[in-house]
């Protein structure tokens, strides 16, 4: 968002002045009541300030990018800039060729969207959280407009909202609102931000949205019970990339973990248009072991009570690793257990030498930027596990569904 056009309401005497637009680390939103005009065309949204009240010069403006990972150079660059003008009402604004009478949200389809994880973190949860109150009974405005993904997450998005998405960027009429909600509000990764929500929705109300969007079945894992009969073995998925970031024995891990009673898939998750699918396949199953990676995002599907395991491969990529996927799992009801690979685990040792700052000094490549980072260490490792060492982990997951 253009900053510069932003001064406290008392500095420029205006009382009850909307557009009223709110800047964080993560995101730019604007929540607008009372005449307001929407030329999709032109991206400019115009809101009719009220009688009497006085503008200073330059501060009646507003620019915003509606995709919620504003410090992201190359994300803000797929997202549409829009401009919000308050204007007198004696001043000439468009005239309206729609007039609605439910509120909207206006929100960019742009940045990373077809990467799983930035699907969920980005837009399904940020989107929830801003929508939900109004139960269905808002429009949704998309700018920079994907067809294939919205008919990707129709399944959820027909959840949100009961009236078809508007492709504003096109539309060379004028759309006329009482209210109006430009941008996301977003503040962690996979995280619903119950701050933004008047009846305090969660991550656990999203879940069961999920849950009737896809008619998955399992609320709950498999609670194991030793020493009894089985009906059913606890069933882990391991989440099996093909091109970046391989787990090369997957075979033999998955080999030990039936040995050690459970029911293994082998499923790469995300490499489908079909959500319905992967979901259910998801929701199937009781521990979800992958690669720290997209494709752990869809954890979202897994019942209560299950096992997330994410290796986290070399590179000083910890924190980064437990803060996309690790802390989301507790308002998921979901446990986590973090798998760190050692160098020989690591395919890297037959790229660089021992002594290399690859292995001793991570942060010498980070101070290179992101694009040194995943290209040493995201886009050339793959991983061998070491049996042994993860067979601690596999038993750590069936102890926490004995609970």
């Amino acid at each position: 968002m253009d900053t510069s056009t932003f001064q406290p309401l008392d500095d420029i005497e205006v009382k009850h002045v909307n557009p009223f637009c709110t800047s964080e680390p993560l995101s730019d939103y604007c929540v607008l009541k009372g005449d307001i005009r929407i030329h999709g065309n032109a991206s400019t949204i115009f809101v009719a300030s009220p009688h009497k009240t006085r503008i200073s010069a330059g501060y009646n403006s507003w620019t915003i990018r509606p995709y919620p990972r504003k410090y992201s150079e190359q994300a803000m660059n797929n997202t549409r800039k829009w401009t919000v003008k308050l204007v007198k009402r004696h001043e000439n604004m468009p005239s309206c060729t729609h007039s609605h009478i439910i509120p909207a949200i206006l929100f960019s389809f742009g940045g990373f969207l077809w990467n799983h994880f930035h699907d969920f973190s980005d837009l399904v949860i940020p989107l929830y959280s801003t929508s939900r109150n109004f139960k269905g009974e808002v429009q949704f405005l998309g700018t920079d407009y994907r067809p294939n993904w919205i008919a990707k997450f129709s399944g959820i998005l027909n959840k949100l909202s009961r009236h078809e998405i508007i492709e504003i960027d096109k539309d060379q009429g004028i759309h006329c609102y009482g209210s109006l909600i430009i941008g996301l509000k977003k503040q962690e990764e996979l995280t619903v931000d119950i701050s933004n929500s008047p009846k305090r929705v969660s991550m656990k109300d999203l879940r069961q949205l999920l849950r009737r969007a896809y008619s998955l079945k399992r609320s709950t894992a498999i609670k194991v019970r030793p020493h009894k009969h089985k009906k059913r073995k606890p069933r882990l998925m391991i989440i099996s990339r093909k091109t970046t970031r391989i787990l090369l024995n997957e075979d033999k891990v998955a080999k030990m973990a039936r040995k050690m009673g459970f029911d293994v898939v082998l499923d790469d998750a995300i490499r489908t248009s079909n959500l319905s699918t992967s979901a259910k396949t998801v929701n199937s199953c009781d521990v979800l072991v992958g690669l720290h990676g997209a494709g752990l995002t869809n954890m979202v599907f897994l019942p209560d009570n299950g096992v997330v395991i994410q290796v986290v491969f070399l590179g000083g990529i910890d924190e980064l690793a437990d803060r996309l996927f690790g802390k989301p799992t507790k308002g998921m009801k979901l446990s986590y257990l973090g798998y760190k690979i050692r160098v020989k685990e690591s395919s890297l040792i037959h790229q660089y030498p021992l002594d290399d700052a690859v292995f001793r000094d991570p942060l010498t490549v980070h101070r290179q930027g992101w694009k040194a980072i995943t290209s040493t260490y995201f886009d050339k490792q793959n991983v061998t596990i070491d049996l042994h060492r993860f067979r601690a982990t596999l038993s750590k997951a069936l102890k926490l569904l004995h609970r």
